[in-house]
């Protein structure tokens, strides 16, 4: 979390209270300037061959890889995260630099097309600057998911990391430039207005991942002048189990996917639809699990459950859950008043989808099951969402699993497990969860300008 002035963004640690650095914030009036310097770097970034520009990135892997334990330290510090969880994300994130730029480099390289008549180079150019927006919860992967594949494209970048993780963002951008020529990545700090200017700006892409609302903004914003626009947006997610599902199996998953992050993951599961038959032990396998938790500082040894990353994210699960209550959910554990930006996590049950908490995004540590009659009810109920990110499907017959997933909106759907694809396929959502994606080769196209040049046969 953090506290902010005119001048600076100090962090705070959600955990304790307690600074733990500040940044200077970048004046509106200087956004222009930034975006400047990264259209005067990106003449001779874009001259480089793709080639050359993923050599120059190769050992940023090493260098995160390095300083692993160190960022993710950050992390817990500065959003709260358990120490493992973000030495996790920190290795992770280095793990994943080769096999990107290798993925990104095939993905973008020239395609030679003909007829009788006329043979045609596809060229995958870049767009020139591209101003990149990203959140708090995944403070240092998310950056690298977006920067890197502008990057390798030949664009240059100016990010605004969140006003939550200030210094993961600076962090991030350091390590990265110790690689790069002068301009080719900078980063800007601040609030909202600061990425109203950026997106304002004389940017030609504009890659974001957070809210719908922000996106909505976003997408109205960059309109005017025909910007290209990524969007990668919340979501509500839904989880069915059917009557043939592995029980223990999908309670695991259930209790994994609804907590983890203290729920504040896009494609968290925020609502879990159970056929009848199954719903009282599906509920208790779930509850017991949660009675493991234990929440505190992350920092701390056997942790597993660390604070909302700010006291105003907290107010908001709260509110959600207050409500919840009043329109008749059942508290089936948790909801334990808890002191400072900790929230106690909690299972809800005897929900109808009359209820607000089954159509708003929560992105906070609440697991709402509901009971329905049969599958055709599960996807019917699952598709009642103006989202569409993830979902799964828990069922010991993979073939159901399957056709029942492809009834689903979701742009992403796991069976038996969670949403994400194999190695090479994109981060995709649907609906109002998405626009534009990234990741896998169509997605790193999309921070490409394509261009054809043809010539006729002699």
């Amino acid at each position: 979390m953090t506290t902010a002035t005119s001048s600076t963004l100090e962090s705070i640690n959600p955990a304790t209270g307690q600074p733990i650095g500040s940044v200077p914030v970048t004046p509106v009036g200087e956004i222009d300037a930034v975006v400047a310097r990264a259209r005067e770097a990106q003449k001779a970034w874009g001259a480089l061959s793709t080639a050359e520009r993923v050599e120059m990135l190769r050992p940023v892997a090493k260098a995160i890889e390095a300083r692993a334990d160190e960022i993710g330290d950050l992390m817990t510090s500065e959003m709260g995260k358990p120490t493992v969880e973000g030495r996790g994300e920190a290795a992770y994130a280095a793990s994943c630099v080769p096999g990107a730029l290798d993925s990104i480099m095939e993905a973008l390289a020239p395609e030679h097309l003909e007829d009788q008549a006329v043979e045609t180079t596809l060229y995958y150019d870049p767009y020139g600057v591209c101003g990149v927006i990203t959140p708090w919860n995944f403070p240092f992967l998310m950056p690298q998911q977006t920067v890197l594949p502008a990057l390798v494209a030949g664009n240059t970048v100016v990010l605004k990391p969140s006003e939550e993780t200030p210094l993961t963002g600076q962090a991030f951008a350091d390590i990265y430039n110790e690689f790069l020529p002068e301009g080719v990545l900078q980063i800007i700090h601040g609030d909202g207005e600061q990425g109203r200017a950026l997106v304002q700006s004389d940017v030609n892409l504009i890659a974001f991942v957070g809210s719908r609302a922000t996106g909505q903004h976003i997408l109205q914003s960059a309109g005017g002048g025909l910007k290209r626009v990524i969007l990668e947006l919340g979501g509500k997610d839904p989880m069915i189990v059917l009557d043939d599902a592995d029980l223990d199996e999908a309670a695991d998953f259930a209790v994994f996917n609804s907590f983890r992050n203290c729920g504040q993951v896009c494609v968290s599961t925020e609502r879990i639809y159970v056929e009848d038959g199954i719903a009282d032990k599906f509920e208790q396998a779930v509850i017991k699990r949660v009675g493991d938790f234990v929440v505190g500082n992350g920092a701390e040894e056997g942790t597993t459950h660390g604070p909302m990353v700010s006291t105003r994210q907290k107010e908001m699960v709260l509110e959600q859950l207050e409500t919840a209550k009043q329109q008749g959910a059942v508290v089936s554990c948790g909801d334990t008043p808890m002191e400072g930006n900790f929230v106690a996590p909690t299972v809800l049950t005897g929900l109808n989808h009359d209820m607000d908490i089954m159509h708003a995004e929560t992105f906070g540590p609440i697991a709402c099951i509901m009971r329905v009659k049969d599958e055709d009810e599960a996807v019917t109920l699952a598709n009642d969402t103006p989202y569409g990110l993830g979902a799964a499907v828990f069922s010991g017959d993979t073939d159901r699993a399957a056709n029942l997933a492809r009834r689903m909106t979701a742009g992403m759907i796991g069976i038996n497990k969670g949403c994400g694809g194999a190695k090479g396929s994109p981060w995709v959502g649907a609906q109002q969860s998405g626009y534009g994606f990234h990741g896998g080769t169509h997605g790193h196209r999309q921070f490409t300008q394509v261009r054809i040049v043809s010539v006729p046969k002699s």
